[in-house]
């Protein structure tokens, strides 16, 4: 217990970048599921909305944005191999 006159400490918050966590897929790329894909590009995405929010710009976003980049050009692989 503290004492009216000890100045007690108080933990700042976390930055909001420091609280995205995207976990890399258990699995390469080309071996995820349709499904697994989606979910990861969602994760993706909002992770990279929270941080355009912030001044200035985290540079994990750039991370975030080339593992974005990777899911888009898989997904358009299989759109395009689907049709063919």
């Amino acid at each position: 217990m503290t004492s009216p006159t000890q100045p007690i400490r108080i933990q700042p918050p976390p930055r909001a970048a420091e609280s995205v966590l995207v976990a890399l897929p258990g699995h390469p790329m080309h071996a995820l599921t349709t499904y697994e894909l989606r979910d990861y590009r969602r994760q993706l995405e909002n992770a990279i909305a929270l941080l355009d929010k912030q001044t200035p710009v985290p540079p994990a976003r750039d991370g975030l944005r080339a593992r974005l980049d990777d899911v888009i050009a898989e997904q358009d692989d299989r759109k395009r191999l689907a049709s063919a």
